[in-house]
């Protein structure tokens, strides 16, 4: 944190001993005494320019607060003032409650090329005067700023004002707020309440023009044409009609007079990300499992063979968990037993051994240029490859050698390992943030990142960044994204939601959520408006994964294929990014004991083969799926997610929409789930058919777009049946008569 003087100077003809208490020190003295101000220059006695804010702390990437103010000058009688003296501050108009805005400007909102910023605000004066004022925005190019652009703001009704602007470049934008008296409209609506009432308007005419002439600094002849016609002697209605004149309104409105603006106090922040980060379908896969041997582990061009099934699927983006070597010592074993046995290949998460660290491919997948070949190839087929960023160490990592004060150790000496009691993790050092040396540690970390990028990795899914501090996170991303401002990452911090929702702040462009655990109806509603409708969605990105190495849920532990196609289903239309782990496809429900939600075999400690034709997979109704979502501009975001009424309580109902790019045309999705994979459902389900331009007793057809099966509905209120034995959902548009 850096500390910066951020002044304004108020003109004040004393500069009284009560005053001197709101300043620093030095510039006490140096008010006393006429000297120049030590980063300002002269100042003088008796007259003098008085500061009105303080020193301020600014943390890295913040901006300084539009208008910030040094604490108010006391008065006379030692009550407080305005910032710039009651007599010499003209502005009149407040502005305030502006959104969206994040804890008081502190983190900026997030979007994705080509979204709209729709800002409100508070905005109003005393008296009866009209008042204008726009929203500006720019892009915040590192080198400087870019002009202001501005969009009048509307009158949304009792004070509120709005308007939106839409970002079309990756990085960093700015926008605020400027309001002002509109001393032409006030004038105007005076006239035309006077000449209502019967009365001589000749005085405020003359007004008028005045006002005229001087919005005419460029000279406008238009401008100057009709302030002589309204001081003219022509009949007044004729010049009172001139001067209600909408060109004429117009004009004026583009010369307000703003010598008295008031601004928002505070320039707040878009962090513009590529659009992959708003929509994607992820599949996660071990490329070491990619082999016909389980005794030896696949290699990177084996893995290849993969990726056309995933392309053909339809995902988006495929996700390595680590592929850098693996260390030995203390390897875990199968199902995570303690000791290793012969052949067993050790967790991808104990990074580093022998043949190097972070950036360094595991010997048995291949060598860098094999996996330079795996990205190119992904790339062709239009996939994307994230990769998963673990800082950690196994014991066998150079970095241990190389930089023991990275890590914490204990009084005799040797380096802690991971714990999480009653587990131990003696194949995992952490490293320790707080090391005397960790400036050096933190670029070394970052530069893992910028490592891969330059390998066409720009997707990385980090592991447990709620461990680390929130400080590295939000210097290492930014400074990242400043060079790269189209990378993308995942936060995996299955943890407090207080703690998930730093971290997004932080800079994380998207986090795992809760989405696992939700498994109701009512779960799920509650959970998603909170995700959707709140403040959250400013700022966070839900990837609704259905399943994790991690994580194998209850539900489908004990629902079977059914349960599988329900979260399958819910995750695909309920998030616009959405994840599955290698597996789901088959159905993999075995737990490594009762009450467990780890796998059976798990993947993470043994290599994994796999006939993905199978019997009873799910790849049809995956890539089904998948197409559907990508015909469907509805179900590429979130922030239209509504849910309905519905007479069965186990039933999800809801809906998402878009406008498509033409803007006269709206797609429109509707999504019944049953969430009981074991029982039949039915009940009554609720159209909003009045916002879909319809009649209360309109006849249309909706067809399911999972088989193409077509219904006549009738009014607000049908029926559906979902029976796990034919069907657990309805994907719905409405095609009109």
């Amino acid at each position: 944190m850096r500390e910066e003087v951020v002044t304004q100077w108020s003109y004040s003809p004393l500069l009284h001993s009560t005053h001197l208490r709101a300043l620093p020190c030095k510039l006490k003295q140096n008010a006393r005494d006429g000297l120049a101000h030590p980063k300002r220059g002269r100042r003088e006695v008796g007259n003098v320019l008085e500061p009105t804010a303080v020193s301020m702390p600014v943390s890295p990437g913040q901006p300084y607060p539009l208008g910030a103010a040094w604490p108010a000058s006391p008065s006379r009688d030692g009550s407080p003032t305005d910032d710039a003296g009651p007599i010499a501050n003209a502005r009149r108009v407040v502005v305030e409650r502006l959104w969206p805005e994040i804890d008081g400007g502190r983190f900026p909102i997030k979007r994705t090329v080509g979204e709209h910023v729709s800002v409100t605000v508070d905005m109003f004066a005393d008296g009866p005067d009209a008042i204008g004022g726009v929203l500006k925005y720019r892009l915040a190019a590192p080198d400087q700023a870019s002009p202001w652009i501005e969009v009048p703001l509307t009158a949304l009704g009792n004070d509120r004002w709005g308007a939106a602007f839409t970002v079309t470049e990756l990085g960093e934008y700015e926008y605020t707020v400027e309001g002002w008296i509109d001393r032409f409209e006030s004038w105007l609506l005076g006239l035309l309440a006077k000449r209502e009432a019967g009365q001589d308007v000749s005085s405020e005419l003359l007004e008028g023009a005045e006002l005229i002439d001087r919005a005419t600094f460029s000279q406008d002849d238009q401008l100057l044409e009709a302030a002589d016609f309204i001081r003219s002697n022509r009949p007044q209605p004729d010049r009172v009609a001139a001067a209600a004149d909408r060109q004429l309104g117009a004009r004026m409105r583009a010369r307000a007079d703003r010598h008295a603006s008031t601004s928002y106090e505070r320039i707040l922040r878009v962090t513009v990300d590529p659009v992959r980060a708003r929509f994607g379908a992820w599949y996660e896969m071990f490329p070491r499992s990619c082999t016909p041997d389980p005794a030896r582990s696949g290699t990177l061009r084996e893995a290849e063979a993969r990726l056309p099934d995933l392309a053909a699927m339809g995902f988006d983006v495929v996700y390595l968990p680590p592929i850098h070597p693996i260390g030995r010592t203390h390897r875990k074993g199968r199902n995570n037993s303690p000791a290793s046995g012969p052949g067993d290949p050790g967790s991808p998460w104990a990074i580093g051994a022998d043949e190097g660290g972070h950036t360094a491919v595991e010997p048995g997948l291949g060598t860098l240029e094999d996996f330079d070949r795996f990205v190119n190839t992904a790339s062709h087929l239009g996939l994307d490859i994230a990769l998963d960023i673990a800082f950690q160490a196994s014991p066998d990592h150079p970095w241990v050698s190389e930089h023991p004060e990275w890590f914490r150790h204990r009084p005799d000496g040797s380096i802690k390992y991971a714990e999480n009691p009653p587990k131990k993790y003696q194949d995992i050092y952490p490293f320790d943030f707080e090391s005397t040396d960790r400036a050096s540690l933190w670029i070394a970390l970052r530069d893992v990142f910028l490592f891969w990028i330059s390998h066409g990795v720009k997707i990385f899914r980090v592991d447990n960044p709620h461990t680390k501090p929130f400080r590295f996170w939000e210097w290492c991303i930014a400074d990242i994204k400043r060079e790269h401002p189209d990378a993308i990452f995942l936060s995996e911090a299955f943890t407090r939601p207080t703690v998930m929702r730093h971290l997004a702040k932080a800079g994380f462009t998207q986090s795992y959520t809760y989405f696992t655990w939700r498994n109701s109806a009512a779960e799920l509603r509650d959970y998603l408006t909170e995700l959707t409708r709140t403040e959250v969605s400013e700022y966070l990105r839900p990837n609704l994964f259905a399943n994790t190495p991690d994580i194998l849920h209850e539900f489908l532990q004990r629902g079977g294929r059914p349960a599988f196609e329900v979260r399958l289903i819910l995750a695909a239309t309920l998030g616009a990014s959405y994840g599955i782990y290698s597996g789901f496809e088959l159905c993999e429900n075995v737990p490594v004991r009762p009450g467990s939600e780890e796998y059976l075999d798990s993947e993470k400690y043994q290599i994994k083969p796999r006939d993905w034709n199978q019997p009873g997979h799910l790849k049809e109704l995956i890539a089904q799926i998948n197409a559907i979502r990508r015909a469907h501009p509805a179900l590429q975001q979130n922030a239209t997610l509504r849910f309905h009424a519905c007479s069965a309580e186990a039933v999800l109902w809801f809906s998402k929409s878009a406008v498509i790019e033409d803007g006269d045309h709206h797609d429109v999705v509707f999504v019944a789930v049953n969430t009981t994979p074991a029982h039949m459902q039915h009940g009554w389900v609720e159209v909003p058919i009045a916002e879909l331009g319809l009649a209360p007793d309109a006849s249309y057809v909706v067809e399911d777009l999972l088989d193409s099966a077509t219904y006549t509905w009738r009014g607000a209120r049908n029926y559906v049946r979902l029976d796990p034995a034919e069907r657990m959902a309805h994907v719905f548009v409405i095609r009109h008569p």
